[in-house]
This record gives C-alpha cells, structure tokens and sequence, in this order.
C-alpha cells in the first residue's frame, strides 16, 4: 500500500500554529520507523518461508519543500520536494484545490493523509482515480475548529475574508473525506455540532508527547526542578489564550498570598493586556515573547513552583502536559479538550474566575502534600499519550 503524506504547506514558524507543523513531524518520523520495522518483518517472514517478496510491502512517500526537507526526510519514507513555493498563499491555495490531486495519482497513493485538515474539492469519499482503477482514499487530520471560534467570539480579529475561506474549506473537507482524525473528543464534538452526519468516520487518537529534555551547564536536563522562585505561565496575544485572565490570576494571587512568589510569563512582551494591574505586583512580572530555543523554555519550566494555563479553547494542549513532564504542578483551565488531556494530575478552574486560580496557585506553591501529589499525578498522566501507542493507532487507521 502505498500512503502519501501531504506536508507541501509546512513550514516552521509559518502560519499560526507550530502545532501542526510539529505533530505531522512527528506522525512522519513516527511512521516512517514503524515502516522500517514493518518491512524488516516482512523480509524475515518471506526468508524463512522460502519466499520472495511479494510486492506487498507499504511505502510512505511525504510531499514537502525545501524548507522542511532536513526535519521531514527521515528514514522509512520516501520524501518528494515539490519545486513550488509553499509561502505563496495563491500557490497554496491552488496546491489544495488541484494540485496534490496530480501528485498524488503521480506516487500511485492507495490513501493521501492531510495533516492539515483541508483535502481537494469535490468527489466525496475519494480524491481520484488511481492507474488500475482504483480509488485513491483521503484522511484529514483536524486539530481544532478554532476558526469557527473566532468568527463566533471574536469576529474580524482575523480577515473575515480569509476566515471565511478557512470555514468553508474545512465545513467541505470534513463532509466530503472519507475518514477523519481528530486528536481529542472535545474537537469530535466540535467537528459534529459543524458536520453532523460525520460520526462514523471519526478516528480519536491523542496527540504524543515529545522529548522535553533540555542541556544546561550541569548536563542534560540537570536544572533544579522546583527551586525557582517563581510561577510560570504560559500563553500569547491571540484572544483565545487569555493573557489578560493569566495577569488577573496573578494579581489575585498576589493580594492573597503570604509569601507571593514572581510571575514567569512566557508568549507576551509585557503587561499591556491588563494595564489596570495594581503597580505592586505588576513589580514582579517578568514577560518574554519567547526564547531563542526550546531549551531554555524547558529550563524556565522545569525551575518553576507552578505552571498556569488559562487558555479558553485548545483542541489538544500540549503545554500543561509538558510541564507534567517536567516534574511542574498545573494549575489549568476547565474548558474545551484541557479537563481531558489533564485529567486528576491538574488543578482545574475558571478562566475567568480569578479567586478560583489564586486559591489553586496558593495550594500548588505553599502545600507539600498537593504539590507532590500533582507532580506524582502527572508522571503518571503523561503515559498516556507515548508515541509508542500513539503510532500503532496510526498505523492500523492508514493502513488497515
């Protein structure tokens, strides 16, 4: 069988969301060694039984660009660098509609993953026909319908124009392909309240978790966990993630607290979301827009009493459970996917209730018992998203 991954439009730190960017590195580079295996396997199997190959071996063959060969050629996959320029919207746009159809024919796809969530216009449950007659099957990955959000909450933060185009594209996408994953059941919800008649073919598989180790003058990963003087929270300017709450929290927590700890605050450049803050505890908020690697955020995480997490919508969330990773009690927002991806290794509270998050800040920073019986809760939380189990759900939904 052959599969084709569409990875033309991926580009690192391009678009809004490095998420996907990362986990379609990651479901390729994941893939391609089950690949290696699955091949390995097969070679033995034919050599004992006195066999040659039969021909039924699986290709992986990724479709990128020259900005994403190094990260996405990766051992077990046949990667493809398509001559166009994934940074030209217009050309993107054509790549979507017509273009990735030809590829796609080109490879001999049995099945084309979209790890985007957008796939070409028209014929319902197939994208083509393949040489020999056969249909050439799609899956979509949707990560979160946060468009619709936007146009819902925020209308005109993004342009209307573009947004709109995003909503149809995807509303289209999700009634026409032929199987869908989506990586929580808040985003199956969200992905049937928009295309109701779309249960059957709903594929849930948790994102994986990452390597979140990190080099220090002391060695890999050898900060002192928890000997940080301060709380670190993580968020950014987009409405969705709630800076202004983050601040709030904060200065709630300060008022309350006997020993007020810093606040670490990771994604804004300052405290111009909540110019109202009270002077005093404004004092002792330190904000970076971000760190030059992912290093040094992990070493500004792992050093920290607490992490807080008060997003309003997120269709995964990665941010609290690579805290979790990192021995960092969470304190986290009770909406949309986050309740569950965290589970009982969290504190859970309002977003907008910012007497709620102070009390939990309170607990996590100045009681031993629940801070050690979160950072225990947590280790345990994360073994449920290992790339190990997420890889052979993958592998059974693409190839089966």
């Amino acid at each position: 069988m052959n599969l084709v991954i569409d990875c033309f439009k991926q580009v690192k730190g391009a678009g809004k969301s490095i998420g996907i960017y990362n986990l379609a590195k990651s479901i390729t580079c994941h893939l391609g060694e089950r690949a290696l295996e699955e091949a390995k396997r097969k070679g033995d199997a034919d050599r004992k039984g006195g066999r040659k190959n039969g021909g039924d071996s699986d290709t992986i063959i990724v479709l990128g660009n020259a900005h994403n060969r190094e990260e996405f050629d990766v051992p077990g996959v046949v990667f493809v660098e398509v001559k166009g320029n994934p940074l030209n919207k217009l050309y993107c746009i054509f790549w979507e509609l017509f273009l990735v159809r030809k590829y796609a024919k080109r490879y001999q796809a049995d099945r084309v993953l979209f790890p985007r969530g957008y796939r070409p216009i028209g014929r319902k449950g197939s994208i083509g026909i393949r040489k020999g007659g056969r249909k050439i099957k799609d899956t979509i990955l949707i990560h979160d319908l946060i468009p619709f959000y936007y146009d819902k909450h925020y209308p005109g933060f993004f342009n209307r124009l573009e947004n709109a185009y995003i909503m149809y594209r995807l509303k289209v996408s999700m009634k026409k392909a032929d199987r869908i994953i989506t990586i929580s059941g808040y985003s199956k919800e969200d992905i049937l309240d928009k295309a109701p008649f779309c249960g059957k073919k709903i594929k849930i598989i948790h994102n994986g978790l990452n390597d979140v180790s990190y080099h220090t003058e002391k060695g890999k990963g050898a900060a002192e966990k928890g000997e940080g003087d301060y709380i670190v929270a993580m968020t950014s300017g987009l409405p969705h993630k709630n800076a202004k709450g983050v601040l709030r929290a904060y200065e709630a927590y300060y008022k309350k607290a006997s020993q007020p700890l810093r606040l670490v605050v990771i994604g804004i450049e300052g405290i111009s979301f909540y110019k109202e803050m009270e002077p005093e505890a404004a004092a002792h908020v330190e904000c970076h827009k971000f760190f030059q690697g992912f290093d040094e955020v992990c070493r500004v995480v792992a050093g920290a009493k607490a992490y807080l997490f008060l997003s309003y919508v997120e269709g995964f969330g990665f941010p609290p459970l690579e805290a979790m990773q990192m021995g960092v009690p969470v304190v986290c927002s009770d909406r949309s996917s986050l309740p569950e991806v965290v589970g009982d290794a969290g504190i859970l509270v309002n977003p907008d209730d910012m007497e709620e998050a102070a009390k939990a800040l309170i607990r996590v920073t100045e009681e031993d018992e629940v801070r050690e019986g979160l950072i225990k809760r947590g280790y345990e939380n994360i073994k449920r998203f290992s790339w190990e189990s997420r890889t052979d759900l993958y592998w059974e939904e693409l190839f089966r």
